[in-house]
């Protein structure tokens, strides 16, 4: 660029024009990521701390599995029922369509969270992949809102995945003192 001013000339223009196409997008998808943010976020803290929780105090992964399927499919009906009352209570029109895109981000996140749990031999593996796949969530989805949004991504990625992960601990924590407490042998 300062061998050819031009250039940046050139560059400044073309993130302009990137700019005014982002904000001319109106797509259904886009006006709605506050409630896919709501669902995603939802599923990762909350699945993933029950899964991390349930690693220590069952012995079987299929059997976390199973019991992560079962709490995640009730918690995206819940999640999305409230967001449909509170954007209702809000006065909003489209209130199921809000509904709508929570409960499927929040059971899409659901199943990539507990699929490694019906694949692996032991927990801790299980809980790895787990771990793995919801960074990947959290570093695809931070890319996406920070592309769309015009948004710091490492700020966005580092906030979901301390607040996802930190849950996470503190139930594998919480599943480990019952199982010793409550001496269980399953």
């Amino acid at each position: 660029m300062e061998e050819y001013p031009r250039i940046a000339t050139i560059y400044r223009e073309e993130e302009l024009h990137e700019e005014k196409l982002v904000k001319m997008i109106e797509e259904e998808k886009i006006s709605y990521i506050g409630s896919m943010v709501l669902g995603l976020n939802d599923a990762l803290v909350e699945l993933t701390g029950a899964l991390a929780g349930l690693t220590f105090t069952l012995p079987k992964p299929l059997l976390i599995g199973v019991a992560g399927l079962i709490t995640g499919i009730a918690a995206s009906i819940s999640m999305a029922s409230s967001e449909y009352m509170s954007r209702k209570s809000e006065g909003e029109e489209k209130p199921g369509k809000a509904a709508f895109y929570t409960g499927i981000a929040y059971i899409l996140t659901v199943i990539l969270l507990v699929v490694p749990y019906f694949a692996a031999e032991t927990p801790l593996t299980a809980l790895s992949a787990t771990l793995t796949v919801s960074i990947i969530i959290v570093a695809a989805f931070s890319f996406f809102v920070s592309v769309v949004k015009d948004r710091d991504m490492k700020k966005m990625f580092l906030e979901m995945l301390t607040v996802s992960l930190g849950v996470a601990a503190t139930t594998f924590i919480v599943g480990w003192i019952a199982k010793t407490l409550l001496h269980l042998e399953i």
